[in-house]
């Protein structure tokens, strides 16, 4: 008896083994991780029952007689601040841009090159020094030519060009209607000649407009002239001689004869740069605004007056226009 108990027992317990292991194990824990899985899963998804419900359509939609008065004025206002002028405008225009690309065929590529080719070959024979009148006369001759010949052809349909009926039509109606656009599709611009013309609306005796010439009057003494250069001998050196006026440099120039020691040269001459950017001379210095000679010469000449000459200006190409230079002979 107590054997066949022990058995029992070994027998029992190698079962119980056998079933607890660690793939059943694995297995069980796998199933339970999945079932709550899916529980969470639909707890997430499911429609929480203690949502608030939505509100009726008659509780959100509550409108006063005044509120909605005022809508309808809202509603008004915009439908007469509609542009609607404009808008018929637009259409209408819409229409004709319809209408005129409907009418407008694009010409082939071949017909093109034929036509850019003719009127090529007429402004060749034109010549280079043809004037811009010129060709375009030129052209437009080429293209009544062209219609004369289309309208007398029309009816053998074809034309001096060897093109079908087709071609014919658009190139008429294109010749017609759509000359300009047919000049830039081929690439053809003649650009209009400006003739520019001076109109001297002056009175004959009205005299000229007396240049202004910055600081304080110079005395009569000075006797200065504008773009004016007098030739001497240096009293005074302008390269380290400035003076904040002509009128200034003038009275130098009077000081200075006033002044002047026996057997020293005395200024009778005055040459000052009124220009900001400075003033040209055919020597190798660089002469800078409010320079100041001072010169002296018997008998004064000049070195250069009003303009440079153009024979001057082509052998001194740096020379400008005018003389920038301002200047005058003291009297005593």
């Amino acid at each position: 008896m107590a054997r066949g108990i022990a058995r029992a027992v070994s027998l029992g317990g190698r079962a119980t083994a056998g079933w607890c292991s660690y793939r059943r194990v694995t297995v069980a824990v796998c199933l339970g991780n999945l079932v709550a899985a899916l529980l969470v899963l639909r707890s997430l998804t499911a429609p929480a029952s203690f949502a608030p419900t939505a509100p009726s359509r008659a509780e959100v939609v509550q409108y006063t007689e005044e509120q909605i008065r005022r809508v309808q004025e809202s509603i008004r206002i915009r439908r007469e601040a509609e542009p609607v002028e404009l808008v018929r405008a637009v259409k209408k225009l819409r229409k004709i841009f319809a209408r005129e690309k409907k009418r407008r065929k694009e010409l082939p590529l071949v017909l093109k090159q034929k036509v850019s080719y003719d009127i090529v070959r007429r402004l060749h024979d034109l010549g280079d020094n043809g004037s811009l009148t010129e060709q375009r006369e030129v052209v437009e001759s080429w293209r009544v030519e062209k219609l004369k010949d289309i309208k007398v052809a029309s009816s053998q349909n074809q034309t001096n060009m060897d093109l079908s009926s087709e071609e014919t039509k658009m190139l008429k109606q294109a010749l017609e209607f759509n000359w300009h656009t047919l000049m830039e599709d081929i690439g053809l611009w003649i650009p209009e000649e400006v003739t520019h013309t001076i109109h001297d609306d002056k009175p004959e005796n009205e005299p000229e407009e007396e240049e202004i010439v910055a600081g304080p009057p110079l005395p009569p003494q000075c006797n200065a002239e504008l773009h004016t250069d007098y030739d001497g001998a240096a009293v005074r050196w302008g390269l380290t001689h400035h003076k904040e006026s002509a009128a200034d440099c003038c009275q130098a120039c009077l000081d200075q004869a006033k002044n002047a020691k026996p057997g020293e040269l005395k200024c009778n001459i005055w040459v000052y740069c009124p220009s900001e950017f400075g003033c040209y001379s055919p020597d190798k210095y660089e002469h800078k605004h409010q320079e100041c000679w001072l010169k002296q010469a018997d008998h004064p000449k000049l070195n250069f007056k009003d303009k440079y000459s153009e024979s001057y200006r082509d052998v001194h190409p740096n020379a400008p226009v005018i003389v920038p230079w301002m200047s005058g002979v003291t009297s005593a």
